[in-house]
């Protein structure tokens, strides 16, 4: 129910990559291995049209989408983000890890409270042992649909990619269009408590594509010379929605998840979800063939809501020195919009590349044991107020059947100041009722809902967490997200979690690594993380309409007894609520 060669010295250049360019970056001194790259993010409206329909929206540097950030692993990075416009925001680094940097992690009263209008916050941090395609995006209600960029990151100096080196690197963003204003669509419905409306386009690059209205000029064109071979970066920004993604007759090699290297393998069609990133390898036919091919994306959804069932389209088109102007186009096979299968297998295919090179580190034994049911729920009609969900209710949305609300301080200052009540260190351990979960609902959907309850963790528990779907109105796909680390996907599958027969088949051999994952409709999955970084984590749907429902959590990680395992204190410009 859906109801997104660098210098030394001291001086500014313009980084073209791919299709983007970059904000002008000042290169300062070296550090540790790595330098400091300095950005400036002007939060400003621009008059954007799409559909043939113009409309302001909230933009970074006015550009749509936002401007990319390249960094080498070890870099230091220092973005200072000036608000002017109405809105309050925040920017969340998605995937950086955060050792030790949770003040700069970006979830609005989680760990700072909203930049608002004419304010700035410089978010300052380190990449530590990270390499790949991630992305930014705003992390205040909906301003995401329009707030949102690549995120680089390149080996160190004279460092290889375990796969062959591309001829052109190039990011392809998936997000979603509104013609209405999305901080509208948001606010009526959590009013009405009926699902928000849906988007009226999913976009390839900020762009619809010519199966939409009025959008033929609006076209994202991939040009290619033959027999290359391109690396892609595909983001997954959209608000509310899991993707497949095809080009017509060609395949890709998948090298990379959510910023790790995992195991090659080719596919055809690829299943991609909100706040995850992929990297492909294209191989270009050679010679450059008569003809041009569709890059399609349209959504995977088992639902009960409503749904944006459309598809944005791409051109791949190659370079012939024939220049066939009425040359074919030929269009790719989509799965079914409810192929839960397809996916299912999509994702039983990535696997950790774990060499030497790049190890992984399993938690093979743990100390702390959670199950959360994830899921929808609903909250009572207000007195006097006629609502639109379900049997006259309010939609809701929760783990372990607490619908999070966010306080009106950030968690992180709140614990690092010992302010008393804030949070209650309460959040359940796995559900206070159980039920068969993913069969015959329960009479009784409410949530509970109104307090911030956490879950305290020692410095380097390791800990497993077993995430379970629910059939409360309707079985569906949960993409969770971690903040501030990544985890080890050691299982998944359909129906209950069997607590005495499904651990037996995790794996701890060479699980994918991400900081995203899809818990499958009608079923489960098992993830495993070492909490080593101190600080306050927000894990939450990256379903923008179930975050806003109240789909989400924390952690706290308790510091550790050395200097270098505790959190240092805020910066001083670190914004007010």
């Amino acid at each position: 129910m859906r109801f997104p060669g660098f210098l030394s010295s001291a001086v500014t250049v313009i980084l073209f990559v791919g299709c983007f360019m970059a904000v002008p970056e000042v290169v300062t001194a070296k550090h540790g291995g790595g330098v400091t790259r300095h950005y400036k993010f002007s939060i400003r409206m621009k008059n954007i049209t799409r559909l043939c329909h113009s409309k302001s929206i909230v933009t970074v540097n006015g550009k749509f989408p936002g401007p990319r950030v390249v960094a080498r692993e070890g870099d230091r990075l220092v973005v200072k983000v000036v608000n002017h416009v109405p809105n309050n925001i925040s920017i969340h680094w998605h995937g950086i890890k955060q050792l030790r940097s949770g003040w700069a992690d970006g979830p609005a009263y989680i760990t700072q409270c909203p930049i608002q209008t004419g304010q700035s916050y410089v978010y300052n941090f380190t990449i530590t042992g990270q390499r790949g395609t991630l992305f930014w995006h705003a992390h205040f209600s909906w301003m995401r649909a329009t707030v949102y960029g690549p995120l680089i990151i390149l080996p160190r100096r004279n460092e290889s990619y375990p796969f062959i080196k591309p001829y052109k690197e190039v990011p392809i963003l998936f997000g979603e269009w509104f013609n209405a204003d999305t901080e509208a669509v948001i606010n009526q419905s959590l009013q009405t408590g009926a699902g928000p409306n849906v988007s009226d386009a999913y976009t390839l690059n900020g762009l619809p594509g010519p199966l939409y209205n009025c959008s033929g000029k609006d076209t994202y064109k991939l040009k290619v010379k033959p027999g290359k071979t391109y690396l892609l970066r595909l983001i997954n920004a959209a608000l509310n929605d899991e993707l497949f993604f095809s080009i017509a007759n060609h395949s890709v090699t998948v090298v990379e998840a959510d910023a790790t290297y995992v195991k090659p393998f080719v596919t055809d069609t690829l299943v991609i979800a909100p706040g995850q990133t992929t990297n492909v390898l294209l191989k270009t036919k050679s010679p450059a063939p008569d003809a041009a091919f569709y890059m399609l994306a349209r959504p995977y959804f088992t639902g009960m809501g409503t749904i944006d069932n459309t598809t944005v389209a791409g051109i791949l088109k190659y370079e012939n020195p024939k220049n066939l102007e009425n040359a074919p186009l030929f269009k790719p096979s989509l799965p079914a919009i409810n192929a839960t299968n397809v996916v299912a297998n999509f994702s039983n295919m990535f696997k950790s590349l774990a060499t030497n090179k790049f190890p992984i580190n399993v938690p093979q034994k743990v100390d702390k044991r959670f199950f959360f049911t994830v899921g929808l729920g609903t909250n009572p009609c207000p007195k006097n107020q006629t609502c639109q969900g379900p049997n006259g209710t309010k939609f809701a949305a929760s783990m372990n059947n607490i619908s999070f609300a966010l306080p009106t301080t950030a968690l992180l200052q709140s614990y690092f100041f010992s302010k008393n009540g804030v949070f209650t260190a309460d959040f359940p351990d796995s559900p206070l009722h159980p039920f068969n979960y993913t069969g015959t609902p329960p009479n009784n959907t409410h949530v509970i809902n109104g307090t911030t309850k956490v879950e305290v963790l020692p410095f380097n528990a390791s800990v497993e967490v077993i995430m379970q779907d629910t059939s409360i109105l309707g079985a569906e796909s949960h993409p969770l997200h971690l903040h501030g680390y990544n985890f080890y996907v050691v299982g998944q599958g359909f129906g209950n979690f069997d607590p005495k027969n499904d651990p037996s088949k995790f794996n701890l051999v060479d699980p994918v690594e991400r900081n995203t994952i899809g818990v499958p409709s009608g079923g489960w999955v098992a993830i495993r993380f070492q909490a080593d970084n101190p600080g306050v984590w927000l894990m939450h749907c990256h379903f923008d309409v179930h975050l806003s429902w109240g789909l989400r959590m924390a952690w706290i990680v308790l510091d550790g007894k050395l200097p270098n395992q505790k959190l240092p204190p805020p910066p001083s410009d670190l914004p007010k609520c």
